[in-house]
């Protein structure tokens, strides 16, 4: 509750300040009314605050049979869904983009900063999560009725315009970071592709070139010659290994829903891996079971999805580096999760990283799963996984120049979790007036 004696604010519900609108799913048997260039959101698709974009896309013809364009900056929020027995999911579209109808949107009127109004329902998540029901089918359900009570502080426009300006300067600089960080990743992805997957150095000195971007003293490692084996072309001198040869891997714990109680011990999940590959940190769930101590996961190792519930097999067989994280003083890896741990010194997580995310394992791993809703990896799909393994100065040499890159990423990581630290500090004080916004603004850096 806001304090009343704050000059020109006032209170009022959520039904009265937005327009609300319903969503609907084109038919998935007509093929015409898909893979368009509508983003189309759904509650599984709904995962961050400012939507961009979507997993799925609708066609105009599947717009006009199924679904609403909603304007840019239409709030969105999940009402129904597995999802919203652990989250509410709200974001505000950033562009013209559909919606599915276990979602809601909402369009603020004239007097309601849209912004403002998204970052009220992004503070009042507890206070929504408080109004689930659960439905016949055992889902999560949000009845509009309820969430058109929810009471809203509202500041006089200007001030809602400036609160939610500081809000999106923390949001803008963790993004920034978040797009450095896909920017560094690609960078390291690029020269593994290039130098152990496309062996660019050595075709070129094949034909009698000089390695372009590559000093003398590195070009000389790489041999200069491809030969065949049973892997297809490889560069001369190069060996085919499998992952058991040059790594263990170390299966995580079961466990039971009554372990997962408040603890400065943490289980690394299956959704500490993000679709496609890579770590989030907001996987973990604390943890007061037992394990053994070559479960424990110590930050910057290397991970591996081994089981997948997903619809596109998003996540079976991904790979993740572990972070630290300030919240909880032992990571544990779970039945899900695979510990991936170098044999050889010469071969860093980093260089298995890389190797885990190229389209040969991932093809690798798949052929090896099992399961129709769920997947399975089998027990030695990771370990019978067959590559060519470089000798070990090239090796060091790619761990020399990858290795200030996940550095710069992990700083970033850190950085990023500060400020969204402060962001999530500051959100319920500015909505309650708490903290005025010149206060809120110099911490904020706004």
């Amino acid at each position: 509750m806001f304090d009343s004696a704050l000059d020109g604010w006032s209170e009022t519900t959520l039904g009265k300040c937005a327009d609300w609108y319903s969503g609907g799913t084109p038919s998935t048997s007509v093929p015409a009314y898909w893979d368009g260039d509508i983003p189309w959101i759904t509650a599984s698709s709904l995962h961050e605050f400012y939507l961009r974009d979507s997993e799925r896309r609708i066609t105009r013809i599947g717009l006009e049979n199924g679904s609403r364009l909603m304007p840019k900056d239409t709030i969105i929020f999940v009402v129904r869904g597995m999802s919203l027995k652990k989250e509410f999911r709200v974001g505000i579209a950033m562009r013209p983009m559909a919606f599915g109808q276990d979602c809601k949107a909402i369009v603020a009127k004239k007097w309601v900063d849209a912004r403002y109004l998204a970052n009220v329902l992004r503070a009042k998540a507890p206070e929504i999560m408080g109004l689930v029901d659960e439905a016949s089918h055992g889902t999560g359900r949000l009845q509009t009725s309820a969430l058109q009570r929810l009471s809203i502080p509202l500041p006089p426009l200007p001030e809602q315009r400036a609160i939610a300006h500081i809000l999106g300067t923390l949001d803008d600089k963790i993004e920034l970071n978040r797009r450095m960080n896909r920017t560094l990743e690609e960078m390291a992805r690029a020269l593994f592709q290039s130098w152990f997957v496309d062996f660019d150095p050595v075709r070129a000195k094949a034909r009698g070139e000089a390695p372009p971007g590559l000093a003398p003293e590195l070009a000389a490692l790489f041999p200069d010659r491809l030969v065949e084996t049973e892997l297809g072309e490889a560069p001369e001198g190069w060996e085919v290994k499998t992952l058991g040869n040059v790594a263990e891997v170390v299966k995580g714990r079961s466990y039971r829903s009554s372990d997962l109680q408040d603890s400065d011990t943490a289980l690394v999940t299956l959704k500490s891996f993000q679709r496609g590959g890579g770590y989030r940190p907001d996987g973990l769930k604390a943890y007061t079971g037992t394990y053994l101590s070559n479960q424990v996961i110590k930050p910057g190792e290397l991970i591996v999805a081994y089981t997948d519930v997903t619809l596109q097999a998003d996540v079976i067989g991904k790979p993740a580096l572990v972070r630290n994280d300030q919240a909880f003083r032992t990571l544990v890896a779970s039945l899900d999760v695979g510990i991936v741990r170098p044999k050889r010194p010469e071969v860093s997580g980093y260089y298995l990283y890389s190797l885990l995310l190229t389209d040969r394992f991932q093809n690798h791993t798949y052929a090896h799963s099992n399961g129709s809703t769920v997947l399975h990896l089998g027990k030695n799909a990771v370990q019978s996984f067959e590559f060519l393994l470089p000798p070990h100065r090239i090796l060091d040499t790619f761990h020399d120049a990858v290795w200030p890159m996940y550095q710069r990423i992990d700083g970033n990581e850190a950085e990023n979790s500060n400020l969204e630290s402060l962001r999530d500090t500051l959100l319920p004080k500015l909505m309650s007036g708490e903290v005025r916004v010149p206060e809120a603004a110099e911490l904020a850096g706004a």
